[in-house]
């Protein structure tokens, strides 16, 4: 079985597959201290409450934009999984080529999504991320990354606004009825939601133009991703797992399956 593993600013989220079917998906927070053994303790035991026998994991493929824990995540791995992961970079095979102007800056993660999204969409298309950052990227019809827009995500934009202004509270973040708020915690979820279908629709439409490509599929992942993607056409697909699904094409790929 293979474990893919999806090192982001806020969680690390983990899916294990046999061949092509997802056995089962767990997260952990990104930013707890963790030691060696205490990754690889964590992660053995959510295996095992998931009725995974952690000794049937056999490979592990990474993509990470923290690298201050690879050094422990990878060493409880190897001790307690007993298989050396591999770390998907800009100089990994992954079929994506990236023609901006510094790739070796270009998070692994974007990487993954794009490959999965030409996957999808097998030709252009544009893959947002709605993550701890929301990410725009552009993969031209010979599986290019050709550029991208990064912009601050829903939740990051929400703690900056309840964190910098003393009057305005903590909120769930969810669409409100309407656009009309008559409250502060609608009027904050409207600014949010409402403010972020905004900006995807112009983003999208303005990508395509500039780009050229017009019948670009658009596709969606992150965890705020299914609230947006609900409430605008300009969305063609939401896929909560199309990174972890990325890792695993690309491990199939990198060892010749």
């Amino acid at each position: 079985m293979l474990l893919t593993v999806d090192v982001g600013n806020t969680n690390i989220t983990m899916g294990v597959f046999e061949q092509e079917s997802l056995l089962g998906m767990f997260r952990m927070m990104t930013k707890q201290p963790r030691t060696s053994d205490e990754y690889g303790f964590t992660i053995c035991g959510i295996l095992e409450h998931r009725g995974i026998d952690p000794d049937e994991i056999d490979a592990v493929i990474i993509a990470s934009v923290v690298p201050d824990i690879m050094h422990s995540l990878t060493s409880g791995i190897i001790k307690y999984l007993h298989t050396t992961p591999l770390i998907v970079s800009a100089e990994t095979d992954t079929g994506i080529t990236v023609a901006t102007d510094n790739p070796s800056r270009t998070g692994a993660d974007r990487i993954v999504n794009a490959a999965a999204g030409y996957a999808i969409a097998n030709g252009p298309a544009i893959v947002i991320d709605f993550g701890t950052a929301t990410t725009y990227d552009l993969v031209g019809p010979e599986r290019t990354l050709e550029a991208c827009i990064i912009a601050p995500g829903i939740e990051t934009a929400g703690r900056s606004l309840w964190g910098g202004a003393a009057m305005l509270p903590a909120i769930q973040i969810e669409k409100p009825d309407s656009v009309l708020a008559r409250d502060t915690v609608s009027g904050m979820q409207g600014g949010l939601v409402f403010g972020a279908i905004g900006q995807t629709e112009y983003i999208v439409n303005r990508m395509k133009e500039e780009a050229g490509y017009h019948d670009a599929y658009v596709i969606a992942t992150g965890g705020l991703g299914k609230i947006i993607a609900k409430e605008t056409e300009c969305i063609d697909l939401y896929d909560p797992q199309l990174t972890l699904n990325g890792l695993r094409m690309i491990y199939n790929r990198m060892k010749g399956h």
